[in-house]
């Protein structure tokens, strides 16, 4: 669908935003002033279905909704350009759902030739918008870098943190201190940046623009801090120091770790970043019942893990196993090989005896090292709570779509992710849709106006 066609659909959209009941909540304009992307990294339609079984009430015979069941509008696929095949990484997925276009593997907004591609962000700022990111991995990870930034590989950290500088984005926050060095962090107060280590500095943060590191690579898993609410925190302080600029703005946020969950074959700790991923969720839906100018869309980079919910031929899934436990699997190895009186505080995080075959495992396990334990573990998890996977790396699978507020309506039914790239450029203000290719085959060939990328950079 090309920007002239959704244009022209825009002014069939309703004036008001609706409530699941139907009732109107506020009166709105067709096309949003403020725009919130939402990206689970990773989260198939499994994680999604599993989260409702996780936070279902036993007590009650209804099956609850979770804000996934509530804001669901449609599918999008996320296959990447034809040189990478049908499963894609999280690079050529976000550049997709930043530019509108599919790339390889690995390609932070640059089309298959290596030209940088522009983005939403940087249409978005030439309209004179704000933008920002929160995200609970290193903010120079794969998602964030494909709305910032431009290289030929996501592997290239530091040239990524370093192009930052020229993104002139309002608010950074998430982790990856070990990607900006003292003399970096230096040239970015330079450019009016506060820059932030501690996450108790950001209740002192009411305006201007802001660096916020938290943590060396990425934030703590979200079951290790339950009370933290780090990454809905995050989104809550976004919003509020965007939201100053008058003619709007831009975020994106992405709940990074629960892909990372997912390469690890981690239900425990997929489900405590789903729910933080949820939690974040719940903050954006809150500000577009109270700001009718702004629309949320939320979905997925691909599907990651294979998992499933219930495995080896038995029809259960057993969900309490994973509501009782007390800390990550990771934590539980670290802390298991740190005490030779390991057994009974194993136990108490676990919240369950294993059985002396299954204790024998773990401590066979436990000789070999943290990765060998943590690992048990998680596959003693698995079996108590009958959780299968597929696979340690992505999948194919077609992924969700969640919407709401003015506009919300373009994203019902399946289309690709570029085509949610498309439809969100075309609600920025006009002057930033001057440079936008809109012809019906614009996600399959390179803008006109890419130009080969200044510096060297090395490739995957």
């Amino acid at each position: 669908m090309s920007l002239r066609h959704l244009s022209a659909l825009l002014l069939c959209l309703p004036l008001c935003a609706m409530a699941a009941d139907g009732n109107a909540l506020v009166k709105t304009n067709t096309k949003p002033k403020n725009l919130v992307i939402m990206i689970g990294d990773g989260m198939g339609p499994a994680y999604t279905s599993a989260y409702r079984y996780f936070k279902d009430n036993p007590e009650t015979e209804e099956i609850e909704q979770t804000v996934f069941d509530r804001l669901l509008v449609g599918m999008a696929s996320t296959y990447p350009a034809r040189e990478s095949g049908y499963v894609t990484d999280s690079a050529a997925a976000a550049t997709a759902l930043s530019t509108g276009y599919k790339s390889y593997n690995g390609a932070i907004a640059v089309d298959t030739e290596h030209k940088p591609l522009t983005t939403l962000m940087e249409l978005a700022r030439g309209a004179g918008l704000a933008t920002g990111i929160a995200v609970s991995c290193q903010i120079n990870h794969a998602t964030p870098a494909a709305f910032l930034s431009h290289n030929d590989s996501r592997r290239n950290y530091d040239a990524i943190a370093e192009s930052y500088l020229d993104s002139d984005a309002q608010v950074l926050l998430g982790g990856g201190q070990r990607y900006f060095p003292d003399a970096l962090l230096a040239r970015f107060r330079d450019k009016g940046y506060q820059t932030l280590s501690e996450f108790d500095q950001l209740d002192g943060i009411s305006s201007g623009k802001v660096l916020g590191l938290f943590a060396d690579v990425q934030l703590p898993w979200a079951m290790d801090e339950p009370q933290a609410h780090k990454l809905s925190k995050l989104t809550a302080k976004a919003l509020e120091l965007l939201s100053a600029q008058e003619q709007g703005f831009v975020l994106l946020v992405e709940g990074s770790l629960i892909d990372w969950a997912g390469h690890g074959n981690d239900i425990a700790a997929a489900m405590g970043e789903m729910n933080e991923f949820a939690n974040a969720i719940e903050v954006v839906e809150q500000y577009v019942r109270s700001h009718g100018d702004t629309l949320m869309v939320v979905t997925a980079d691909h599907n990651t893990g294979g998992m499933s919910i219930g495995a080896a031929g038995e029809y259960k899934w057993t969900p309490e196993v994973l509501r009782t436990l007390n800390a990550s699997p990771e934590t539980m190895a670290t802390m298991a090989l740190a005490n030779e009186d390991w057994q009974q505080p194993l136990a108490q995080q676990l919240a369950f005896a294993p059985s002396a075959d299954e204790y024998a495992e773990l401590a066979k396990a436990r000789m070999q090292g943290k990765d060998v334990l943590e690992s048990a573990i998680k596959r003693l998890i698995d079996v108590r709570s009958n959780t299968g996977w597929t696979t340690g790396g992505h999948t194919g699978v077609d992924v969700q779509v969640f919407a709401a507020g003015p506009a919300s309506s373009l994203f019902n039914g399946h289309q690709d992710n570029t085509d949610i790239a498309q439809k969100l450029m075309s609600l920025l203000p006009r002057e930033a849709k001057k440079s936008v290719a809109t012809t019906p085959d614009a996600k399959n060939e390179p803008q006109a106006e890419a130009q080969p990328l200044k510096e060297q950079v090395v490739t995957n």
